[in-house]
Formats: C-alpha cells, structure tokens, sequence
C-alpha cells in the first residue's frame, strides 16, 4: 500500500512538471557545497567568477586524471612478495626411493632375447673400422628390427646427411649405401622411439619382474624408531620399475620430525643389485629418490637425484613454503578443480600438479591425434597403449605431437600453477661406504639380516646408505600479497579529491545529489513534452472544438432498433465545415459528478506540493 501511495505521488509529480530549472538547480548547489571553488564562482564579481571557474575545471580535470591514474593501477593486479622465517615442528617430507634399473635381468631375459642379440650385431658394426661378416652365420631375428628402427646417420656432409641401415647387406637390398660403415667424427647413431616391448605386459606382471621392497631396502630407521620395506608404499614408475615412498600420507596421517638433526631423519640402506641390471637398457647404476609433499605424485625422472653405491649420502633439508595469490593476480589454481583437463594422476590419490597437468594434457593430445596412449603417461578408462603391432605408425605420430609448438602451447596455456606449494631444499654431502676396515663386518650382518646367510650376499657395488633429515626447523615463507588494496585506492582517491578541491565523502555524496536532481527534471520535462504532444495530434483531428458527448450520442442513436446499416440508419450531422463526425459506437455516459474516487488519491491532490 505505501508503495503504492508512493507511485501515486512520482505520478502527481511528472503531471505536475519540475518545480525549478536547470540554472536555479546549479546556482543552489554552487552556493550550498561544501567544494570551496563552486562557492567562489557565486559569490564573487565577473572576473574573479571567470577566473575562479577556470581553476575549478582545471582542478577537476587534474583530480579525475589522477583518479583514472590509480583505479588503472588497482585493476592491474600486480602482487609484491613477502619473505618470512618461522619456526616450528614441521611433518617430515615424503621420500621416494627407485632403482636406476627398473627390471631385474634374470625376470625379463625371455622378453629381450632376441633384442639383446640383435644390440650385440648392432653395436660390433658400429665400432668396426671394416665391414665384419662374423655374426652372419648367426641367425638373427630381423623381424624385431622392424620395431627398433636403429640407423646410423652420416653428417660429414651437413647438406646431404645419409642415414645408413646398419643391417642393410644382410636383409635389405634396398637400401641407399649397402653395407657401408660410417666412422668419422660426422657420424652418429641415433634411435627413433619405438614400442617399447614391455608396453604390452600388463602393469602387474612388470611390476614382478622389478626389484621388491624386501629386496631394495635392507634396513630402515626413522629417528629412533625401526622401519622396513612395510612402511614404505609401492608406486610403479614406467622409467625405474617399482618405486617405494615413505611417509606419503595417501592412506596413513603424516609423520612429524621431532628435532632438525641426523639423528631425528630417515636412515636407510639399499641393495640395487646392480648384477642384475638390463645390460642395453641402463647405463646407469645408482639409486633414484626424490623428496615432496604428502599426497603428490613423485616425478622422480624429472626432479629426482641420485645416490651413488658404494657411498654414504646425507641430505640437510630446508623448507621453502610458497604462497600465490589466487584470481584476479594470478592464474593459479587451490585444487586442480577449475583446470579443463583431467588429471590422470588423480586415480592414485594424489593432489593437484602442474607436472600432472601437462603429462595429463599432451596424454589426451596423444590419444586425440595417435589413437593410442604413451607408455610413460597414465592411461584414461577405455584407451589403449601405443605399440607397433597395432599402431603401426605411431611413432611418426609421436615424434611429431612431441615437436609441436602449438600442443606445447595449448598445455601451459590450460594447465595452472598450484597457489600452494612446498619446496625442499636440499644440501648433499657423500663419502665412501662403507670403509675397508669395516666392510667385512657389515656386510655379514647385512647378509644375515636380509638372507639368513653366514655368508656374504651383498658388495659394495650393490649397498647405497641414505640420511635424510631436516637441518634446521626454520622455514621459509615466500607469499604473494597484493600490492595495491581497496585502502590504498580509497586513500589515494581522496587524497587527490581534498588536495585539489578541498573535498570529502560528502562533497562527493552532494554531486551525486545533484546529478539526480539533473536526471529527473529532465525525466518529468520528457514527460511533460509528450504529454503535450498527444494533445497536439488529439486537437488536429478537427479543425473546429471537439464534438461533445451529448453531440455524440444523439447523432448515432437508434430511435426504431434498425440495424445499424448504412441504408437504415439516420444520417450522421455534418459538423462544422461540412466534416463528417466519427462513429464511436454508443460510449457510456461519462458523468465525472457521480464518479468515485479513491481516498488515497484525494489525499494525494492535497499533499501534491510537498513532493
């Protein structure tokens, strides 16, 4: 009902018309701010009213310059950074442990038969001085060569590099230089990616095939506490087999530090069984670890280092902790949850990379474009993993997605930084391990632990000693904080405002006031020419005063109830100037006498001028 009353009342007011104009409107606000330049343009002569005018554009235009100047700033979202040292009892990294060798010799030797053979052929051509016949009376498997596209490439002329088939005198006639062998210093092997044959082996059985916790950790000590390979969770890593992590915190709650030093960290001693290494599979001898927050996937290959055998390797850690800020500073992202890419990592548990992400993306760009997944990547339900027997061509495929500036691109461009994250920091010391004096000793207590054995089953070349621990409790704090604020912005604003006008908040809420007095005058003035412009094309319509109801009425009744045709009827009168009236019908009577009008409306004729 107020509502209402309240309509009623605006209406009152547009019928009624604005009850001042523009010039009385500006001349009572220039005398009633509290601006001081307004105030002077009223008050003073004509010259000093000029003069005072002009320094009030002027100043206004340099306070909204600089107004425009400081909300640019605000909205660029720019962030300063913050460093801050802390101390307190921190939980102890994740530990990620894998062996260089990612299967045991004696468990895939049946898979890599004729692979090894073939690698043996391949590598006495390229160290002979002469094209050697030795091994042609051994009857070599080609058909796998197929699958291992080994060449040899000849760049003595850079122009024209020739790629040679290394096996081409003895099963290929077709090829460019038969049988040649290249030994210059422009020549080089080179090995496209091919089907790794263990692409086919299911996951479970490759898993097999690979070093067992048993057998990789020989002993274990977390601060004062004894551990084994059943404290460790088992992840299989595509490049290094079976990898173990300790402290996790997938399934079990993080374990706390409870002092900085050697004796409060993670003691361990490996066996890597370097005898049973692939021999044309890895180069390298040694143990892989990477150390990372609970709960995220170890890239190992990518961010890993490794510890030599024969050797006692401490790692002091210090803790970076990083802190970005979200939208609108940065394109950063809490969970994983707003990037439009599935993380196929996530299947394991584990949170939100940027490393996942990528992995993730060129997987899907992969599958896309190749039809098939990649062997070091995660696969996605329902797909299949590349290999030559079925995918005969997606090595081509793959070279080129892996070349692509744009997949590149597209990946970084949808994949997003984590706005948390924790970084080890790490100091690495090593020394021989253990010493002549000691080794036979230790040894046969290794030997006895793991087998049983009063003999020794272990060497040197196999034993790798880790201490991991925190070198101080002092962390670091690395956080993003926005640089310019809604205070900086306010308190900048008007700075400028009062400096150059002498104004406040209230000046500012005055000129609104006054805007919205400009707005609706010009409002009910609108109003009010249309309302006058009707009633100019009603008056047009007749070139005399308008007929009368009365006028009306009798002019078109029907005294006999004769159809109302052209022929019965009575002829309507010609008005004034012989123009013929117009048939409205039979309206009803308007007798405004006898009409009744609501209170609220006859409330509001009194009241009209108060609005």
């Amino acid at each position: 009902m107020q509502v209402k009353k309240y309509l009623l009342k605006c209406l009152h007011r547009l019928q009624k018309g604005p009850g001042y104009t523009y010039k009385e409107l500006l001349v009572w606000y220039c005398d009633n701010t509290n601006t001081h330049g307004p105030k002077r343009i009223i008050c003073e002569g004509p010259k000093k009213q000029a003069m005072w005018l002009l320094l009030t554009l002027l100043f206004a235009s340099l306070v909204l310059w600089q107004w425009g100047v400081f909300i640019q700033t605000y909205l660029s979202w720019e962030v300063s950074v913050s460093l801050s040292v802390g101390f307190k009892a921190m939980d102890f990294p994740a530990v990620t442990i894998c062996n260089a060798s990612p299967f045991r010799y004696s468990k895939v030797k049946h898979l890599l038969k004729d692979l090894d053979e073939l690698m043996e052929a391949v590598l006495e051509r390229i160290v002979a001085s002469e094209p050697s016949h030795a091994n042609d009376s051994v009857a070599l498997n080609f058909a796998i060569w197929n699958h291992t596209p080994l060449v040899l490439i000849d760049e003595q002329n850079p122009g024209h590099p020739v790629v040679l088939d290394l096996f081409a005198d003895s099963h290929n006639d077709n090829s460019s230089a038969p049988g040649r062998i290249c030994n210059a210093p422009g020549c080089k092997v080179a090995m496209r990616l091919a089907t790794n044959v263990f692409s086919q082996v299911p996951t479970e059985e490759l898993a097999a095939m690979g070093y067992a916790g048993e057998q990789l950790i020989l002993a274990c000590l977390f601060g004062a506490e004894p551990c084994s390979h059943r404290n460790f969770t088992s992840l299989f890593h595509p490049d290094y087999g079976n990898c173990y992590t300790f402290n996790w915190g997938v399934t079990e709650k993080a374990l706390p530090s409870a002092n900085p030093g050697v004796e409060f960290g993670l003691k361990l001693i490996l066996d890597i069984g370097q005898e049973d290494y692939v021999p044309f599979l890895t180069s390298t001898a040694g143990a892989r670890l990477l150390l990372h927050e609970q709960r995220s996937y170890p890239f190992v290959k990518d961010e890993g280092i490794y510890a030599m055998s024969g050797t006692e390797t401490s790692i002091g850690v210090l803790v970076d902790k990083l802190e970005r800020k979200g939208e609108p500073y940065s394109n950063c992202t809490v969970n994983g949850s707003d990037v439009p890419v599935h993380n196929l990592y996530s299947d394991q548990n584990t949170t939100y990379s940027i490393q996942a992400c990528i992995r993730s993306c060129f997987q899907d760009h992969m599958i896309q474009n190749c039809s098939c997944g990649h062997y070091l990547y995660p696969l996605p339900q329902g797909a299949r993993r590349c290999n030559d027997k079925d995918f005969p061509d997606w090595v081509y495929c793959y070279s080129e997605l892996r070349g692509s500036l744009e997949q590149r691109e597209s990946c970084i461009e949808m994949c997003k930084e984590s706005c948390n994250d924790t970084q080890y920091k790490m100091t690495i010391s090593m020394a021989d391990w253990p010493s002549e004096a000691s080794e036979d000793w230790i040894f046969h207590v290794l030997s006895q632990e793991r087998d049983q054995s009063t003999n020794i089953t272990v060497s040197r070349k196999g034993v790798v000693k880790l201490n991991i621990y925190f070198q101080e409790f002092n962390y670091r704090t690395i956080e993003e904080s926005a640089a310019y604020n809604v205070v900086w912005l306010l308190s900048n604003l008007g700075g400028q405002f009062g400096f150059w006008m002498g104004g406040s908040v209230l000046c500012l809420i005055e000129f609104a006031e006054i805007i919205i007095d400009f707005v609706w005058i010009t409002i009910i003035k609108l109003v009010a020419f249309g309302k006058g412009l009707r009633q100019k094309r009603a008056q047009a319509r007749y070139s005399g005063p308008p007929p009368t109801v009365a006028e009306l009425v009798e002019a078109h009744t029907n005294f006999t109830f004769q159809p109302d045709t052209g022929d019965h009827g009575p002829e309507p009168r010609a008005y004034a100037d012989g123009q013929i009236l117009p048939i409205p019908g039979t309206p009803p009577p308007n007798y405004d006498s006898l009409r009744l009008r609501p209170l609220d409306i006859i409330e509001s004729d009194s009241d009209g001028d108060a609005i």
